[in-house]
């Protein structure tokens, strides 16, 4: 009994958290329409150091995505920063503007440490990312890409996931050297 009511408290605990990232970043993005956005949310609580995305979408269409990969802030800070960035720097979109800002729903996905993943080939790498599990960063000289778990939706097979984040990273369909290196991290999701 005190294991159910033990976990009952942790996910109320959770629920609360994901629902004041939720309103920050809807709160960012809604000073930035307004002119006056600051660095940091206004009213700034201590808060536990972490990297995510935030994810805008537009009638289920990507509106924004922008994030961070290793943790250098906490993690308020850090969805702030980036649900703001998602809504006015992704060069993929012009930034959004006040009619849209009703109808744009918000996702955040905050990110496990990344663990590098050994691969000999390509095979071997694909038998070892887990579909629907892993985010990818791909990782050669000056290019860089990631994929986040929820990628998988859209690009369900090892194969495929593989070439669109080789494309990502600006490299040939056929690339493979001894020196890509790749690393794994899963995501805590939630959205509006």
């Amino acid at each position: 009994m005190w294991l159910a009511m033990l976990v009952m408290v942790c996910f109320s605990v959770l629920q609360k958290k994901q629902k004041r990232l939720l309103s920050c970043a809807r709160a960012s993005i809604t000073q930035g329409l307004q002119g006056g956005w600051q660095r940091e949310p206004p009213s700034l609580d201590k808060d536990e150091p972490g990297a995510s995305f935030v994810t805008l979408t537009l009638q289920g269409r990507l509106r924004g995505c922008v994030g961070s990969l290793e943790v250098r802030q906490s993690l308020i800070v850090n969805v702030w920063q980036n649900a703001f960035n998602a809504a006015f720097r992704d060069s993929r979109f012009p930034p959004l503007d006040q009619e849209e800002l009703g109808d744009v729903q918000i996702a955040i996905s905050i990110l496990t440490p990344a663990l590098l993943l050994a691969a000999d080939n390509e095979q071997d790498l694909l038998n070892k990312i887990r579909p629907g599990v892993d985010g990818l960063i791909l990782e050669e000289g000056i290019h860089r890409a990631t994929f986040l778990p929820s990628v998988w939706n859209t690009l369900p097979k090892s194969q495929d996931f593989l070439l669109h984040l080789k494309r990502k990273a600006g490299l040939a369909d056929d690339y493979w050297s001894s020196s890509l290196k790749f690393t794994t991290y899963q995501t805590i999701s939630f959205t509006e």
